[in-house]
């Protein structure tokens, strides 16, 4: 049976709370909650359980150093009428691309095609439906240039993902230490 899968990166719980309580509340903004927060590395779409198979087994053999990332200034997506709300970590830690890069080779290694669009790494913290920028320019602009946490990333994960209208559930499937 195929599960949607994606890999990604887990934040702290004290992160994932911290950026769920800076809901700006405005309408037509949709703020995820704290178990749905993560960094995505790929996302891989609909897997068939013998691919999943060689994706895990790929995957086993990726390893970068440990290494720390800020949580640092906040964003959109989309222009003048954003779709993503999202948190950015820094200009980007050079072990956090070395590991992008790996883990795209894994999914190359195991049959399966990587996502080719640029790698903008960030934390999505809400989606957007017919919200102006305007209306988000002033949570913008309090928290563009603040710092809010730093985590140290000591592996990755794989995540299954169920949609429904609520909105995503994720189930851990295999999680990596380095």
């Amino acid at each position: 049976m195929a599960k949607r899968l994606f890999i990604g990166l887990e934040l702290p719980l004290s992160s994932r709370m911290m950026l769920t309580g800076l809901d700006p509340r405005v309408r037509g903004l949709r703020w995820l909650p704290v178990e749905q927060l993560h960094l995505t590395m790929s996302f891989l779409g609909q897997v068939e359980a013998e691919q999943e198979e060689r994706l895990r087994a790929a995957l086993a053999r990726v390893r970068v150093p440990p290494f720390f990332l800020p949580i640092q200034g906040v964003g959109v997506f989309s222009g003048e009428r954003p779709t993503t709300v999202w948190a950015g970590v820094g200009k980007g830690h050079p072990h956090l691309f070395a590991l992008h890069k790996h883990i795209q080779d894994a999914v190359l290694q195991s049959g399966w095609e990587p996502d080719l669009r640029p790698f903008h790494p960030h934390i999505t913290l809400g989606r957007a439906k017919d919200v102006s920028r305007q209306a988000l320019r002033p949570f913008l602009h309090r928290h563009e240039e603040t710092e809010f946490d730093l985590w140290q990333v000591t592996g990755f994960v794989l995540f299954s993902s169920v949609l429904s209208q609520e909105g995503a559930t994720y189930t851990v499937e295999m999680r990596r230490e380095f």
